[in-house]
């Protein structure tokens, strides 16, 4: 019986962290520190501390100066806490020169995120993906983060599928992250594969994107009935998931949802996921949704944009979906997109305007274009069927009339038979 308990206790024990930043004058540090205390929460911590300071640049051996380090030590001891986070990705050197000082065990933001990421994935390819994370940011900080992790049997950066002890040689590591990217490199191929019979019913395919915990998943529920989660948590969601969406005008898209993006994002992140994130490049619209009730939106906007631009997507045509207005007293600006629209995508008519406004954007980008095809060559109907908007027909003796909203693909094709542009 005892024995049952002591396992117990251990089970239960919920890791006290004390969470370090370092104040440059670049950037709100106090945001900043308050968002890891978001992720540290839902990674299964508590904050029960913090220490900012103030410098011109982190310091390459500690992160924080040398004497604010043993304030820090001094710090873990009065809080009874059993770790500390840093705001920013640490080197193997910074890692293992805090641990030597502070004596407890030391992580970065990137183990954090990295940590909830492995709680999260659902199918085959999301557990892939943050496998290979895992093992690429291990391979390059062996040395200094062994005996950080070997301090507590469990906590962050010890579970997911990436847990394996790092005393585990570096030819393994990287035998595994070979596997890892071939198996990637299959889920590629699958998915070039459905983006090509996407391609061929001409259906327009719309990317939602946008900082984590901006309400995606809840747009993506009310659109099509996804029944993916919804919680009022940083990367509540992580696998993607693509759903067939209706216009009001009875037009079929494919509406997909994306791992959401966060400030300080590791390109260990960026690098593993760009299976998943590269479905943004296929995108005919992106649909970037920002939660407007949050202080910090106008620099959440930035990172997404930013973001964007790294994974060769900032010429994509953008609609900002500005959520949550029901929260809000306004909206945020955005100069990049082609089109905002305020929401709270609970509300069922403010879905519905949403989608007219895609319903908008899609036709800006078509023209009105009046075709005649022949009987002898009807079977070219369908081609214009499956792709394009009707607006009329008619039917002659000889030929069918057809007025229909088209791309510039489809107009080309076409050419032969079109009769006004």
């Amino acid at each position: 019986m005892a024995e049952n308990v002591r396992l117990h206790s251990t089970e239960e024990l919920q890791e006290r962290v004390i969470l370090i930043g370092v104040d440059t004058g670049k950037s709100n540090v106090e945001a900043s520190l308050d968002e890891l205390s978001q992720l540290v929460d839902t990674a299964g911590a508590i904050e029960v501390g913090r220490l900012v300071q103030k410098r011109e640049h982190m310091s390459a051996a500690l992160y924080i100066g040398k004497g604010k380090a043993e304030e820090l030590k001094n710090l873990v001891l009065e809080l009874d806490a059993t770790g500390i986070v840093c705001d920013d990705e640490l080197s193997s050197a910074q890692l293992k020169n805090i641990e030597e000082i502070v004596d407890t065990k030391v992580m970065d933001r990137t183990m954090v995120i990295l940590d909830i990421f492995a709680k999260r994935a659902v199918s085959s390819e999301g557990k892939i993906q943050v496998e290979l994370a895992q093992l690429k940011y291990r391979l390059s900080r062996l040395t200094g983060l062994g005996a950080s992790l070997s301090r507590l049997g469990g906590g962050i950066g010890t579970r997911g599928p990436g847990e394996k002890k790092l005393e585990t040689d570096r030819r393994y590591i990287k035998e595994r992250i070979s596997e890892l990217k071939n198996d990637l490199n299959d889920i590629r191929t699958h998915r070039e594969l459905l983006r090509n019979q996407r391609k061929k019913k001409g259906m327009v395919v719309v990317s939602l994107v946008g900082y984590t915990n901006a309400g995606k998943s809840t747009i993506l529920n009310g659109v099509t009935n996804a029944g993916v989660l919804e919680e009022d948590k940083l990367f509540a969601t992580l696998d993607t998931t693509t759903r067939l969406a209706k216009l009001p005008n009875g037009t079929n898209i494919m509406l997909t949802d994306t791992v959401g993006f966060i400030q300080k994002l590791s390109h260990h992140l960026v690098e593993a996921f760009k299976a998943t994130l590269e479905e943004l490049s296929y995108a005919d619209i992106l649909l970037h949704v920002v939660d407007s009730s949050n202080v910090l939106a106008d620099d959440h906007i930035k990172v997404v944009y930013d973001t964007l631009k790294d994974l060769g997507c900032e010429q994509k045509p953008v609609i900002t979906v500005f959520n949550k207005m029901d929260k809000s007293e306004r909206a945020p600006l955005d100069k990049n997109c082609v089109s905002s629209i305020n929401i709270s995508a609970k509300n069922s008519d403010d879905i519905n305007r949403l989608l007219a406004e895609i319903e908008r954007v899609i036709k800006s980008f078509k023209k009105d274009v009046k075709v005649v095809i022949p009987y002898s060559n009807g079977g070219l109907l369908n081609n214009i069927y499956g792709k394009c908007e009707i607006i009329s027909e008619e039917y002659t003796a000889e030929v069918t009339e057809i007025r229909a909203y088209m791309d510039e693909e489809t107009v080309s094709k076409f050419k032969e038979y079109v009769k006004n542009t």
